[in-house]
């Protein structure tokens, strides 16, 4: 485990946490930190960073369904994630949000929206490999 000094650390479930973790760090530039599995190779605990910030990450039981599935099986789920914008999920600030944009799309994320700028800073939404969403913003 790291030992981070952060004082508000995400933690996101993961159907597949092993694919989820590298799939952050191939698409979204993260850095695997920790990768602990348990008996059946489900992630017990993993931790990606950038810079000096981690992020958790787990498959917490069998039963979990992930954004993007619960948007297959649950109307109301469906109709909330119509819009762009993230529902739960995690802010990521970025040195070239432009650059890191075209390597998310590259890497398999669902652009929620292209770049927008302006108040609060230059940003885009995207959805990861299970539904997540994230909002990366440019360092101002």
């Amino acid at each position: 485990m790291s030992t981070s000094t952060q004082q508000i650390i995400p933690m996101l479930s993961y159907e597949d946490g092993v694919a989820a973790m590298e799939w952050l760090c191939k698409a979204f530039g993260f850095t695997e930190v920790t990768r602990m599995t348990n008996d059946q190779g489900r992630l017990a605990h993993g931790e990606i960073a950038m810079g000096d910030n981690i992020i958790m990450l787990a498959e917490p039981t069998p039963d979990y369904q992930s954004p993007k599935h619960h948007v297959e099986n649950c109307a109301i789920a469906a109709k909330a994630y119509t819009v762009p914008y993230v529902i739960n999920g995690v802010l990521v600030y970025v040195d070239d949000v432009k650059q890191h944009c075209e390597k998310a799309q590259a890497g398999g994320a669902i652009v929620l929206s292209q770049i927008e700028e302006g108040y609060p800073g230059t940003r885009y939404r995207a959805a990861d490999l299970e539904g997540q969403r994230w909002m990366f913003m440019q360092k101002e």
